[in-house]
């Protein structure tokens, strides 16, 4: 127990201390638990603890994270990437495989069987590291991020053919060294199968019926049982009921000799429709995190320096090796699915490395005699130091490859603007698109202006005009006609670009009325204070319909409920206005004394004199209601195809 512990807090200290700054500082927070697991390495060392085995455990949180991401993925979806996941998931895996082959049969002369299978072995990616990283860094979406997502699909798929075909490879020059593997993995048990000893037919039945089983289980058990123990009302049993899904299923493919990772995969996807799928969610994440952090550390923790001090230059030309071999088939392989730009970047250098299902595929083949413990030493190094030199490159593709791309992109000739409407409109995104679309529609002529040349050429496919160019750029704008225009909106995504736009049309067009979106409510100030007076919070309006909206569910009017929303609107508008000449640019508005003063002195009366108007504005609907309809408020289900 008391050992326990010091493990834990070892472990934890470690990561508390060490991953905030390298979070700081920009490595990320994968690199920093990396980095944890060094340092704790002498210590670790001292006592004596059996790393591979808190690796084992932690990695569990790769069977989690990948159960949450497929509860993020309908069917029809999963469907619709089908292409990407077969045709650049299969051929990365393959083609990496063939050239691993070649290189150590050929150029380090090793037999066949050793070659092909350290082809299998190197040809799989981190799905931890990437997927973590993808979503730290707000990727996960974009067409790099989606292309990861379906290669790393296929390798946990590829995983299953793979360890059935491991040992057909056993060589018998190492036959006599297989007693020896054996006796080490002894230390951690037998380990159950429901396969084992069965005919191939047979085996792929009992396969094939687990994999029915989760899809059954997801489809019809999950709702009764969360329903028997919603009846407690107690939150931790539904935390205790997710785990034992997830480690149910993941149990149920090691039985069959499948990836537990693919099979709470599969049974994320079947519960991506279900009612409960944000509560699971919710209760499994810390878990998730707590143990992808404890998996990185163990990687950090494992890699073996003194084997490393013996052989540098062989083992880091490994592993650089093949991450370059692996960078340059999914590079290729991005082209042709047409991965453009720094997204193929993201794509070849994010998967570059080789992946935590190498450590169990090593540690397969050194128990069954596959491949030399030596040899089987080695490539663990390379495989831990591979993942050690991802999140620099994701560094380096951020701070380097994107910036070129983004220099590219802004030495492309922008259009020469030959309309000189009345208004303009500069970034046609999904505010800008609306807002076009409603002057359009009242018979208004617009000049709109954006910078994504990928997001025009794709409205231009439908027939949606647009002018590429930087709306801050005051050239563009004066081709554009702003000296004559009467409206400039400013509707653009970036909160720089729109102060910029703003600061500067406001400054030498004092005659143009100027809209512009604004981010947050310290952005209205910031804008307020360049001088626009037609300021539009991207989100305001959207949550005073959703506000209107739980007015009527509350058996509230329609004209009620929108009198109340104006008494809200007029209240905020006046809470600003007061507030707005204490703002100061050069300050942060939590920072700013003077600020936090006037709003802390102004938010108790106002509250209490927006209570009491919105009191009498109820009083005087339930007079008018009784009046009329003797009291009787209409069903709030009248109202809800009101915003549609």
């Amino acid at each position: 127990m008391t050992s326990l512990l010091l493990l834990a807090c070892i472990f934890l200290t470690a990561g508390l201390v060490v991953v905030p700054i390298a979070t700081r500082l920009g490595l990320g927070s994968v690199l920093g638990y990396l980095i944890a697991g060094m340092l704790i390495s002498p210590l670790l060392g001292l006592l004596h603890v059996d790393v591979v085995s808190i690796q084992h455990f932690a990695e569990f949180g790769v069977v989690i994270m990948l159960f949450l991401i497929g509860m993020e993925l309908e069917p029809k979806r999963l469907w619709e990437m089908r292409t990407r996941i077969l045709g650049l998931g299969g051929g990365q895996v393959c083609l990496t495989m063939l050239l691993v082959f070649l290189v150590a049969f050929f150029l380090f002369d090793q037999p066949w069987k050793y070659a092909l299978a350290v082809g299998m072995i190197l040809a799989l990616s981190s799905t931890a590291i990437v997927l973590q990283t993808l979503n730290e860094k707000g990727m996960m979406n974009s067409d790099g991020g989606q292309a990861s997502f379906s290669v790393l699909l296929f390798q946990d798929i590829a995983v299953i053919p793979m360890l059935a075909l491991m040992p057909l490879l056993v060589s018998p020059d190492l036959l006599a060294d297989l007693a020896h593997a054996a006796g080490d993995a002894g230390d951690h048990g037998e380990s159950l199968s429901l396969v084992e000893g069965l005919p191939g037919w047979q085996a792929t039945l009992v396969s094939l019926g687990a994999i029915a089983a989760v899809v059954l289980i997801g489809n019809y058990l999950t709702r009764p049982v969360f329903r028997f123990i919603s009846s407690a009302n107690l939150r931790e049993l539904y935390t205790a009921a997710a785990l034992v899904i997830v480690m149910a299923i993941a149990l149920l493919m090691t039985l069959v000799g499948l990836s537990p990772a693919l099979g709470t995969f599969l049974a994320g996807v079947v519960l991506a429709n279900s009612e409960y799928r944000h509560e699971l969610e919710a209760d499994i994440d810390p878990f998730r995190g707590l143990l992808l952090g404890l998996f990185f550390i163990t990687v950090g923790a494992g890699i073996n320096f003194a084997l490393l001090a013996e052989a540098p230059l062989v083992i880091l030309g490994m592993a650089v090796g093949v991450m370059v071999l692996k960078a340059c088939v999914l590079f290729g392989l991005g082209t042709i699915f047409r991965v453009r730009g720094s997204q193929n970047w993201l794509l070849a250098l994010g998967l570059s490395q080789v992946g935590e299902f190498g450590f169990v595929l090593l540690s397969f083949v050194k128990m069954n005699g596959v491949l030399p413990v030596a040899l089987v030493d080695q490539l663990l190094l390379v495989v831990a130091i591979s993942m050690l030199i991802t999140p620099l490159l994701f560094i380096f593709r951020e701070r380097v490859i994107s910036p070129i791309y983004y220099k590219k992109q802004e030495e492309r000739q922008q259009d020469t603007i030959d309309a000189n409407n009345r208004i303009i409109i500069a970034g046609r995104g999904r505010m800008g698109g609306i807002v076009e679309r409603m002057l359009n529609g009242a018979g208004y002529s617009c000049t709109v202006i954006d910078y994504s040349d990928r997001h025009l050429d794709r409205l231009r496919r439908f027939g949606i005009h647009a002018y590429y160019g930087d709306a801050t750029r005051p050239d563009l704008l004066h081709s554009a006609g702003i000296e004559t225009a009467k409206l400039l909106i400013v509707t653009i995504d970036d909160r720089d670009q729109i102060s910029k736009l703003v600061k500067y049309a406001v400054g030498h067009f004092p005659n143009l009325h100027v809209v512009s979106r604004a981010v947050d409510r310290d952005h209205v100030y910031e804008l307020w204070a360049h001088g626009c007076r037609d300021i539009i919070r991207e989100t305001f309006d959207s949550s005073l319909r959703i506000g209107r909206s739980a007015f009527e569910a509350m058996g509230i009017s329609r004209p009620a409920s929108q009198r109340m929303s104006e008494a809200f609107v007029e209240m905020d508008r006046q809470n600003m206005l007061e507030v707005a000449d204490t703002y100061d640019i050069n300050i942060p508005a939590y920072e700013n004394e003077a600020m936090i003063a006037r709003i802390r002195e102004l938010m108790e009366p106002r509250s209490m004199a927006l209570r009491e108007r919105m009191t009498a504005i109820r009083k005087d609907e339930e007079a008018r209601a009784d009046g009329i309809s003797d009291g009787v408020a209409a069903p709030a289900t009248e109202n809800l195809n009101w915003e549609i």
